[in-house]
Parts: structure tokens; sequence; C-alpha cells
């Protein structure tokens, strides 16, 4: 899982997720700096959604968004079964959750140590 942008590409990239969840409501949208905790990813974003249709088409949303400017995901987990589905944009790493499952996994908690950006 290796970089291939910039941090201010990241930023921009995450940017463009951002817009993309919001555009299907996805809910309670955060997003870590976590270049200093981890070699993983510059940029965690965490979002909610209410049911496994929403996620999806969340989800898919961001794909196309993400596609359309040049940036295509490197891997999604759990889209079928849509309770935590994982994208991997490289260096910005996107969680869209239920919202129980959220709550129980609880990411912001557990990478506390990023730094919450606000956009």
């Amino acid at each position: 899982m290796g970089k291939i942008s910039t941090k201010e590409d990241a930023l921009n990239i995450a940017k463009e997720i951002i817009k993309a969840l919001d555009e299907k409501k996805a809910e309670d949208i955060k997003t870590l700096d976590i270049s200093n905790v981890s070699v993983m990813a510059d940029y965690f974003i965490i979002a909610s959604g209410n049911n496994r249709n929403q996620l999806q088409a969340i989800c898919d949303n961001v794909i196309e968004k993400l596609h359309k400017t040049g940036h295509d995901l490197k891997q999604v987990e759990g889209y079928d079964t849509a309770n935590w589905i994982l994208m991997d944009y490289s260096d910005v790493i996107v969680h869209i959750f239920d919202k129980e499952n959220r709550l129980f996994y609880d990411l912001e908690r557990i990478w506390s140590d990023g730094k919450e950006v606000i956009f």
C-alpha cells in the first residue's frame, strides 16, 4: 500500500470524496489526518448511512465522482454486506458504516491520535 501522491493531492482527493458523500446524504462525516500516526494513508474519512441501500449508493457515488476526476479506486471491501464499506484510494481511506457498526468499531477513538480536519 505505497503512497503515490503528495499530501496536497491527498487533501484534494479527500475534498472530492466528502462532496460525493454529502451528495448521497451521508451523515456525521469526519476526516482524520493520520499522516503523523501511520504510513498507511494520510487521511481517514468516516461517514454513516441509514441502511444497506444508502451505504451502497454512497459508495457508488464516490467511485463514480472520483473516476470522473481521474482517481480510480484501488480496492473496496464490504460492499455486499454493506454494514462497513472500506474504500482504498491509496492516501485516503474511506469508511462508510451503518450506525450500529460505527458505534461498535469506534474508529474515531482508535485513531484519536489523528487530527480532525474541518473543511
